[in-house]
Formats: structure tokens, C-alpha cells, sequence
């Protein structure tokens, strides 16, 4: 025991997170389940509420960051931009639907509850964005990025961590905080920046990067930090602007997919993406407040059903309407039927305005990750349901 004691406690922090994630995912792997519930498992059992080993979750969330960063510039150099622009109409008037249409509905119920007209807005915010890391994670694991499915729900999810300024910007003015005039000009700038960039793409279809050679690709050393630059590089570029981080990085992943000589990324990027990603859900699983749920749960569980329900409906009749059949329309809509990571941000945003006070934030919160935890089995019942397995 002594000898225990005098170990660095990160080196036992890091060994339980290793057992607990492989014994975890073992189990969920004979379930047919996503990795991603094993992570949040894993930040709740290492919580306050758990074993309350995990004491700095700045860090962790930190970390999780990184690899939501890693994860969106993989994405883009999946993504074909020529065939992405093409289907812009569901990815812009399917996202500003279901925004429009879910602020609409807690508008009403805000109204009935007496709720102020800024926190029934925030709150129609939270709910119409959906989780880019976790569908992203299970249209790869499903093998359906490439489908007409994941190409849409991709727009739509796209579109949406693009809506993320806007809709800050429209929480700040909500809270009594206007952005000065620099800061929005600025923003501005940046966004014509993406867009020259994309559009050169566009036009040219395929780049060179005249300072990449064939000794990159046979030094694996070099690759490292090559990769690396060229992520966090561009997540760097958006962070200037005022931009997300995340939205910088898919755009340098889209730069990679046009510019051939750069495949070799993929390779030496994959177990970063992996490692960072995990830290992201644990650090969800960190956030859950366990007695407050289990004092709130029958309201939270209410909330999580309309969520669903609601979500669901709505995302499933965008798509049909967009040429899906009813049966991918209904896979797609419980793909995007949770409440995603960026509206962490949102909320965190509105309490620190005092739109929304404590028990409305942890509500939020609380409500976020379990929508996060729950995707999985609501995407896999659904797809019992239509057959499409």
C-alpha cells in the first residue's frame, strides 16, 4: 500500500482510465454498441460521483477538445467539396429549420411556464443542435458516410457548427453584451475568407502544396508534426477571426482532400484522433451531477422524450423532403435526434449572461449528456424499426 501511495497519481489515473475503457468496451462490444457510451461510463464512474479521482476536469475538457478539433479535420478530407456544394439547399434551409422550428416549440412551452422570452430562445438554441462527434463517430463505424443518409445528415450537421457564431452572437446580444463592431468586422473577414478559399477549391478541384515532397512520406517523424500543423494550423487561422476552432480544422481537412499528395495523413493522425475523441465523452460523463438527476428525473426524462420525439419528427420530414425515402429519412432523423456538444457552449455562454440560472444550466447540462448517452440505443431501435440494419 505504501508503495502505491508514493506513485505518481497521474500514472494510476491514466492505468484506471486504460482498464476501465477496455473492460467497459468489451462489454459494449458484444452489445453491438458504440464505444462512446464506454467513454461517458468512464467520466461518470471517475467523477465526484463516482470514485472522485478526477479532480481537474478543465483539463480533461481541454483535451476533449483537441479531439473534437482532430475529429472534424478528418471529416473534411472525407469530403468531396464539389459534391458537398451540391446539396448546400438542405444543408442551409434544413438547418435554419430546425432551429426556427424548435425555438418555435419552447417559445410555446415558455410562454405556458412563464419563462423569460430570452431563456425560452436559448433554450430552442440547445435543442436544434445536434452532436457532430457523436453522429460523425457512428456513420463511420456503421459504414454509412458515403451513403446518400450520411452525406445529408453530414450537411446538416456541417451547417450547423457553421450556425454556432450566429447564434452566440444572438445569445450576447439576448444577455445584454454586444460584440464591439471590430470583433464583427472581423468575424466577417474571416467567413470571406473561408468561403474565397472553398470557392478556389471548387474551381481548381484539385491543389498542389508546392512544399510538401516525396521525403514527407518516407519520414514518419516528420509526418507527425506535418499533420499536426496542418490541423491545428488551420484551427489557429478560424480562432483568429473570432471563428470556431473546430470549423478551421474542417476546413483544413477539406484542403487536404483536395491536394493528392497528402494521404499519408490519415495514417499517422488516426491514433491522436482516437486518444483526444475518448477525452471528450469522459469529460461529458465528468459534467453529470448524479443527485441531480436523480432528484429532477422524472422532469429531465420528460424533457429527453420531447427532445427525442421532437427532434426526430422534425429532422425526418426535412429529409424526406430533401429526396430521402420515409425509411432513410427516419434513420437520418434519429441520427440528429440528440442534443449536441456545441451546446455546451451555448448554455455555458447564456449562464455566464444569467439568461438561464444554476438549476436551469445544470438542467441543460444534465439533459446534453444524457441525450448523448441514449443516441446510440434510439438510433439502434430505429433502425430495428425500418429495417435498415
Amino acid at each position: 500500500m505504501l508503495f502505491i501511495a508514493s506513485l505518481d497519481p497521474i500514472i494510476i489515473l491514466i492505468a484506471i482510465f486504460a482498464i476501465l475503457i477496455i473492460g467497459i468496451s468489451i462489454i459494449l462490444k458484444k452489445l453491438n454498441q458504440t464505444y462512446i457510451i464506454g467513454y461517458i461510463l468512464v467520466g461518470v464512474v471517475l467523477g465526484e460521483h463516482g470514485m472522485n479521482l478526477v479532480q481537474d476536469k478543465e483539463s480533461i475538457h481541454l483535451l476533449g477538445e483537441l479531439g473534437i478539433i482532430l475529429l472534424l479535420f478528418f471529416i473534411g478530407m472525407e469530403i468531396n467539396l464539389i459534391d458537398f456544394i451540391k446539396q448546400w439547399k438542405l444543408a442551409v434551409i434544413g438547418t435554419i429549420s430546425q432551429i426556427g422550428l424548435s425555438v418555435a416549440m419552447v417559445l410555446l412551452i415558455g410562454y405556458y411556464y412563464d419563462w423569460s422570452f430570452a431563456r425560452s430562445v436559448v433554450l430552442g438554441f440547445v435543442i436544434a443542435l445536434s452532436s457532430s462527434a457523436v453522429v460523425i463517430k457512428l456513420l463511420q463505424d456503421k459504414k454509412l458516410i458515403d451513403t446518400k443518409v450520411g452525406k445529408n445528415v453530414l450537411s446538416i450537421l456541417l451547417a450547423q457548427d457553421v450556425a454556432l457564431v450566429p447564434l452566440l452572437l444572438i445569445i450576447s446580444q439576448l444577455g445584454g453584451k454586444s460584440e464591439s463592431i471590430e470583433h464583427i468586422l472581423l468575424m466577417i473577414l474571416g467567413a470571406i475568407l473561408i468561403v474565397g478559399i472553398l470557392v478556389y477549391i471548387y474551381i481548381k478541384k484539385t491543389i498542389t502544396l508546392p512544399f510538401f515532397s516525396k521525403k514527407i512520406e518516407r519520414d514518419h517523424e516528420l509526418q507527425v508534426f506535418m499533420a499536426i500543423f496542418l490541423c491545428f494550423g488551420g484551427a489557429l487561422f478560424t480562432l483568429v477571426f473570432g471563428l470556431s476552432a473546430a470549423l478551421g480544422a474542417f476546413i483544413g481537412g477539406i484542403i487536404m482532400n483536395s491536394a493528392k499528395e497528402t494521404d499519408w495523413i490519415h495514417d499517422t493522425l488516426h491514433s491522436f484522433r482516437i486518444l483526444f475523441v475518448s477525452f471528450f465523452f469522459i469529460s461529458v460523463g465528468l459534467q453529470l451531477d448524479l443527485s441531480f438527476i436523480y432528484k429532477n428525473l422524472w422532469s429531465i426524462s420528460i424533457a429527453i422524450l420531447v427532445v427525442y420525439l421532437t427532434n426526430h419528427f422534425l429532422n425526418s420530414v426535412i429529409l424526406r423532403f430533401f429526396s430521402c425515402n420515409w425509411k432513410e429519412a427516419l434513420l437520418g432523423g434519429a441520427l440528429l435526434a440528440q442534443i449536441g456538444e456545441l451546446s455546451f457552449l451555448l448554455s455555458s455562454t447564456a449562464f455566464s449572461l444569467n439568461i438561464i440560472e444554476d438549476f436551469g444550466y445544470n438542467f441543460t447540462i444534465s439533459l446534453i449528456s444524457l441525450t448523448l448517452v441514449i443516441s446510440p440505443f434510439w438510433i439502434g431501435i430505429t433502425e430495428k424499426l425500418t429495417g435498415k440494419k
